[in-house]
Parts: C-alpha cells; structure tokens; sequence
C-alpha cells in the first residue's frame, strides 16, 4: 500500500469512538480501524523508513491499571521513529512531536547542566528560535513553579531550566489535505524543521544510563 493520506473514515471512526469507547464498539468496527487509520500509518512508516529510520505503531488499548478512566481503546493512532519524532492521528487531526518528553534523571541533570552553560544554552535558544520560525511549536513540560535546586532564580534561559522535558510539537485541523500525499510532506516538514533541536538533545543529553527499574 502507497500511503496518500488518511481517508475521511479515519477521522470518522476516531468521533464514534469517543462518544461509544466500549469492546462492543470497536469489536463491530475494527475492519475500519484495520483499513482506515493502521494501514495509512503502516505505509506511512514504510515511506519514512529510508530517510528516518524504522517506526511503531502503538497499540489502541490504554493501560486502565491504574488509572480512574476505565474506557479501553485510545483515541488516537500514535507512532514513533527510532531516530526521533512522534506522529498521531485523531478525530482532532494530525500532530507531530519531537524531543525529549519524559526523562529519566540522569538525563534531566544532563539536560539542565548544558542549558546553564554559555555555549549549549546559547545554541539551544538559537535552536529554538530556528525551530519556530519554521513553524514548530517548541514547548517545556512540566516546568516548576521555581529555579531548579542548584541554579539562581536570575539565570538568563531560567525558563529553559524549569521545563523537565523540551519537545517541538505541531497540530493540523482536520482538512482535505490529510487524504492526499499532502500528508506526507507536511509531517517530512515538520521532521526536518525539528531536527535541530533532536540533534541538540541527542548530543546534550542523550540517553539514560540508569539500569531499568
């Protein structure tokens, strides 16, 4: 399969998810959810391959271990690429991300330590305005409400030390364009205009090197 976009029926199907999340639902229309939204996304990812790497597709069951919200499907196809990025596909539309979201904290330390020094900070906030200007959210997680232990409340990129993640993010509405190859240039584009900033973290702060809990 060629991908060309997602067609009408993916968007479609994620509306009547959300206001019927039941087995008996998706068990009725999973045909759809085969064709319409996981098959775009496979060829998708096989279109990506050559130039970013291989991807995977995450499953459509939510993990309801531990959470007060016990409807059992996503709302939501999402993807990652192991050389970096994030796509999904929603009744919202598409969106794209791209960074570090969750770390770990040995590579928060790593992350705060290069923001803080002259030359990494001062390329980092180069980097984010280069990412913007091509379009790209860039947005901090989770930042605290003060400096982080160890550095002055009055530290010129206190902003980029509160955040305890740093992603590129971008959302499309729902258009004609998604069903089309449209799609594909619009997500190659955000990849490419946030690659800086992956780069930046990747040689910063890199992965973690705790052992797996």
């Amino acid at each position: 399969m060629t991908f060309q976009g997602w067609p009408a029926e993916a968007l479609e199907f994620y509306e009547r998810l959300e206001t019927d999340n039941s087995k008996t639902f998706w068990q009725a229309h999973q045909g759809r959810y085969e064709d319409a939204v996981r098959a775009p996304m496979t060829a998708l990812l096989e279109k990506l391959e050559p130039e970013f790497g291989p991807g995977k597709i995450f499953r459509p069951n939510r993990d309801i271990r531990f959470s007060a919200d016990k409807t059992p499907y996503k709302t939501h196809i999402g993807a990652v690429l192991d050389s970096g990025g994030y796509i999904q596909l929603s009744a919202d539309g598409l969106a794209c991300g791209n960074g570090l979201y969750h770390p770990a904290a040995d590579q928060l330390a790593r992350y705060r330590a290069a923001v803080a020094e002259d030359i990494g900070g001062a390329e980092l906030e180069r980097l984010v305005a280069e990412v913007r200007r091509a379009g790209p959210q860039v947005v901090g997680r989770d930042p605290l409400k003060t400096a982080p232990r160890g550095y002055p409340r009055d530290h010129p990129r206190i902003e980029l030390l509160r955040y305890r993640g740093l992603i590129a993010w971008q959302e499309w509405e729902p258009a004609p364009w998604l069903g089309t190859a449209q799609a594909y240039r619009r997500i190659t584009g955000f990849l490419h205009a946030s690659r800086p900033l992956k780069d930046w973290l990747d040689e910063r702060v890199g992965p973690s090197e705790l052992p797996p809990r």
